[in-house]
This record gives structure tokens, sequence and C-alpha cells, in this order.
């Protein structure tokens, strides 16, 4: 039999079905409900788990217990026991979902326990989120940073008759919305999505109640894929998603995949679902909201790891640990002394590969920025053993702490001056980009002008364009891209994405670029070194040739590749690749050199890759 709970505070009153733990309900101020009451009671606030093939589960949940009660606090958990008797029928995972309702905060926390235990058969969970479906008729106005905030379309107008459908599913051109203003714009939910570390804060705005929905992730702990990792925030529903795990922008290569047997625990958040109000007459109400939501933020952070939440699985910070150190980096063809790593990004991840992290979808992560000297804490760690990883703007590659850290409840581990010897084997002869991860740095176009999306055109943003891909066709109509060391600029003349070429019949063929060079002297007797850094892959393989264009077999191949569809997904990076091919001396010849980059795959536009940085390294010069 379904009943209700109601919790209510005083700023708000949270609604839950009981025993499913969907969240029905949210009264604030004069708005009876800010989720759509028009949905089903399973879609308004609810996890969901995307499972083996493509199955589905909402994680209706069976039973409700009160964990704690007081004048000041309230919180309930929703479980549910798997079944045996449902082997391959339903998600073999036992469930809590946690609600927690605070005297004094507009809002309600909501955190998932998950667990597996070691008898339950092997199962993959891509996707694992909290959904909420608000009041179509008020929330029109979406905010996921500071410069990306726009009036949205109505879900409505992306149907037939009001829309025109694109490459793939999720893009859409509006031809007749409900918003006149909006016509001949492009909507598609990969544009408003960012990386882990700036994905804290995002929501929607009712403009004629001037009230304010916002979701609260103040730390990434629980996250996969570590900081860069790219995922979804809010988009046309009005949706606003709070992203736990998912291959989006990393593909299957993400371990998303738990064998029989694997016994696995993890807690998902908090997260703080916020509401806030301002005057209706405030022609600043969006501003107002906005700046409230993010103060808000700020103490959610500070407050982190919460201390009100009653679950042992749940460490307070007096359970935690935390690492400090410094972190120089050595490159003797750069400077002959010892370099600050400043701003680089340091973290705590499983035990793993230099870039394992990068993959990791299971366990927890811990990262932080050195500051200017390179020196680094990571505060509230979880118990348990990690390894330490590291990457520096500017430098290739990453670096990893040889040594796995037992963190311990209290503990304080110092770890001293760390030195990070990134990938060289010889001086620069010339280079292409920053090693910095991504292709941001590289020739953007302009959009097509029937496909712009008005927000994300300018500066920084200019790569969530729709169509950008096909825009390498237009530019270079005759022939592929040639690149002039010493001539060519690299934000003007190097496409960010290289990409096929689309034919006159609309198919697509693999694209060849040249990179132009002139070596006064060769080493025919010495060795070489191109340094490759990819910055995203999608079913591509690069294949590279030094001065023979015409070789049956390349002088190297990355064979295909990567599965992260940054391309249509407006990413402006994925995973993160380096290869360093060594190339004997005589391949090279006095004067005027050519590699040839060869992307082999053309079955589709998104067949492509992301290049970060290109390098070519003369041979070892230095004395060791």
């Amino acid at each position: 039999m379904l009943t209700l709970v109601i919790i209510d505070n005083g700023l708000v009153e949270v609604t839950i079905e009981n025993p499913s733990g969907y969240l029905i309900g949210v009264k604030y101020k004069e708005m009876e409900n800010v989720l759509e009451r028009r949905n089903h009671n399973s879609n308004r606030g609810y996890w969901d788990i995307v499972w083996d093939d493509d199955a589905y589960d909402k994680l209706e949940t069976k039973h409700v217990e009160v964990i704690t009660q007081t004048n000041d606090i309230v919180e309930l958990s929703f479980t549910k026991t798997w079944n045996p008797k449902n082997h391959g029928k339903s998600l073999p995972l036992n469930i809590q979902k946690r609600y927690i309702v605070r005297r004094g905060i507009s809002g309600v926390y909501m955190y998932g326990i998950f667990e597996r235990q070691k008898d339950f058969p092997e199962a993959h969970m891509y996707q694992i989120r909290i959904a909420f479906k608000l009041k179509e008729d008020k929330f029109r106005f979406m905010a996921i940073s500071d410069t990306i905030q726009r009036v949205m379309p109505q879900s409505e107008d992306r149907v037939k008759g009001h829309s025109k459908p694109l490459d793939f599913k999720e893009a859409v051109l509006l031809t007749n919305p409900s918003n006149p203003d909006l016509k001949g714009e492009v909507d598609d939910k990969y544009q408003y999505s960012t990386e882990n570390k700036d994905n804290k804060l995002n929501g929607w705005i009712s403009d004629h109640d001037a009230i304010g929905f916002w979701i609260m992730t103040p730390s990434n702990e629980f996250r996969t894929g570590g900081p860069h990792k790219q995922d979804l925030t809010s988009h046309v529903g009005p949706t606003a998603l709070s992203m736990f795990v998912s291959t989006h922008y990393t593909g299957t290569e993400i371990d998303t995949f738990y064998k029989e047997g694997e016994a696995w625990k993890k807690v998902f958040g908090p997260v703080l679902i916020y509401l806030n109000s301002a005057s209706s007459k405030d022609d600043d109400h969006r501003k107002i909201l906005w700046n409230d939501a993010k103060r808000q933020l700020s103490e959610e952070i500070e407050s982190w790891p919460y201390n009100f939440t009653r679950s042992e699985d749940f460490p307070h910070s007096q359970q935690r640990g935390q690492v400090n150190g410094q972190l120089l980096v050595q490159d003797r063809y750069m400077d002959k002394q010892l370099m600050q790593a400043k701003s680089a990004f340091v973290g705590l991840a499983p035990p793993g590969e230099v870039e394992s992290w990068q993959k990791e979808g299971k366990d927890y992560q811990f990262w932080t920025q050195t500051d200017k000297i390179g020196r680094f804490n990571i505060k509230n760690v979880r118990p348990g053993v990690y390894n330490l990883y590291a990457w520096v703007h500017g430098f290739i590659g990453s670096y990893k702490l040889d040594l796995n850290i037992t963190i311990q409840p209290g503990n304080k581990i110092q770890l001293g001056t760390l030195i990070y010897d990134p990938p060289r084997n010889g001086p620069t002869l010339w280079e292409i980009g920053i090693p910095d991860r991504t292709a941001a740095e590289f020739f953007i176009p302009e959009p097509y002008p029937q496909y712009v999306n008005s927000i994300t055109n300018d500066g920084a943003d200019k790569f969530r364009q729709y169509g950008l891909w096909d825009r390498y066709s237009n530019i270079y109509r005759d022939s592929d891209l040639v690149y002039t060391v010493g001539a060519s600029n690299y934000s003007k003349d190097w496409f960010f994405a290289h990409v096929p070429r689309k034919t006159e019949d609309d198919r697509y063929r693999p694209t060849t670029w040249q990179i132009k060079y002139n070596l006064q002297d060769v080493n025919n007797r010495g060795t070489y070194t191109l340094q490759m850094a990819i910055a995203a892959a999608s079913f591509a393989e690069v294949e590279v040739r030094f001065n023979d264009p015409n070789s049956d077999r390349p002088h190297f191949t990355t064979r295909r590749i990567g599965y992260d569809n940054a391309v249509p997904r407006h990413g402006i990076h994925g995973l993160y690749r380096l290869y360093s091919i060594e190339v004997p001396g005589y391949r090279f010849r006095k004067g005027n050199n050519t590699i040839y980059l060869t992307q082999t795959r053309s079955d589709n536009p998104f067949e492509a890759v992301m290049y970060d940085y290109i390098r070519l390294e003369g041979p070892n010069s230095l004395n060791d």
C-alpha cells in the first residue's frame, strides 16, 4: 500500500512516496510543488541506473526507516535488498536512498548507499544519477555557470512540427518554438556539459515567482573519472541532473563492470537540493538568486564532509585523513633547475597505472591543485589505499608516485618533495599547441549561421556549437590541412579536430594533415622522438609517415582508439593519450621535411581525434 511521508521544516515541505522512495513534491513559498505534478510519481524526483544491455532501473524501494528525528533534523532511509530469485530480471544491488531535512535550510539533502555482496552475479552499471523534472510552466531560465545562463526551450519545442531533427537524436533545430526568440537555434543537452571540477551548481529559475531550484555538489569524491571527466548538467524539460557515474566523454573504457563475486559498496552524495527566492519586482532577480545559490554552495563546501549524516558508511571529518607535499618538475631541456609545478592537479585514486584514474569508475577520488610553488594539501580523504597521481599544465604525460598510500582516520601524511620527470628524449625542434589535455587552443571555426546556439557562441565556449565537424570540409575545400612550422599559427591554422572530409555525395573519406618543417642538420645515426598527445579519440586511427606519404605501411599507427564521442557531444577533450614515437635519423633529411598524419576512419563524421600537443625532439644531447 502506497502512503506519503511529509517532512516540513517551515521553509520547505518535502513529500516522498512510501515505500518507493520517489520524491514527488517540494513545496516552497507560494509554489505548491516545484516538481511537475502532471508527471507520474516515478518521474518527478528519482534515482536511476542504466545497467547491462540498456536495462533501466529507477531504484524503487520496498521499506522505509526513520534514522533520525529531532527538532533540528530528520533523516529517512528507503531500502531494497536484492532477491536472488530475480536473477536476470532486476539489478543485483542493495539500495539505500537517504533524505535529510534540516532546520534552517530551505532544501533537502539526498544521498545513496549502494552495495553488491560477494554472491551477486556480474553486472554493468553504466550510469547512476538523480534526476528532477520541474514544473514546466514555471521554470524557463537555466543557469549552470556564471557565463552559461539562458531562457530555454520547452520540451514541446523539440517535437515534430516545432523542430527539425539533426545528425543525432539529442540535437534539434528549433523551427517553430513557443518562444519566437529561440527560432533558428539548436538545442542539444550536451552543449551544457561541464567537467566534474566545475559541475558544482546547476539549476533553474521561475521568473514569475522569482524562485530558484538548485543542485549543489560540494565534493567530487564520489564521481568517476577524475576532475576533468565531463558530464551532463541541466537541459530542456526542465530537467536538472546530479550525475555520479556515466560513460559520457569516455565511452566504455571507464570501468563500470562488476564481476560475479565482486563485492562493492559506495556512497553517492550527499547533494543538496536548494530552494531560494527574491522579489519578482527586482529586475535583477536572476542575478540575486544565482549569487545566493553560490553563497550557499560555499557554505556547503566549507561544511564538507557533513557531520549530520547518520550512516557509518559516510565518515565525518575526524574519521578522515590528509596528504600534503610539494611537486616540482625536472626537464633539463627547459631549465637546468627544478621548476615549480604551479596549479598542477594532484589527486588520490585507487592504485593503478599512470593514467588509470581517468578510467576509474567504481571507487573514490580526491583531487586538489597546487599553489604557485607546487605545494598541495589533499584534505578529507576517506580511509583506504590509494596511489598519488598528478599532471602539470605545460608538460606532457602525468605523474604517479610508486607507493601505496594508506589513509587511516585522523592521520596526516607528509610526502615531502616529489619530482616529476616528464617524457623527454631530446631537445625541442618544434612544437604545436599547449600541453593542457584539451584542444581548446586550436582553431575553432564559426558555426553555420543556421545552427547557432547563442549562449555558447563566444570565447571559451565556442567549441559547444553544433556542426563544427563539417566546417572542416568548407574551410579546406580542395585539399587537407597543411601546417608550416615557423609560418603557421596553431590558433588559426590547426583545426581543433582531425575529422573526415565530407564529399559532394554526403559521404566521408579519410584526411591527411601535413606538418612541414626545416631541419638545418640531421643526425642520421641518432634517434628522434615525435611526442603526440591526444586529447580525444572516437573510433579513430592516426597513421604517421615521415617524408613518404605513399608508403604502404605507416611508420607508426595508433590503431583504432577511443570511444569518447567528444566531437558530436561538443566536448573539447575526452580521454588523454600520449604516444612517444621514436624515429631513426635516416627518416629525416637536411632541409625541408614533412610529417603526414592520416586519420583513416571515415564511416561517419564523428570518427575523429583531437590533438593536445605535438612536439618533435632531436637526439639526446645531454650527458647524464
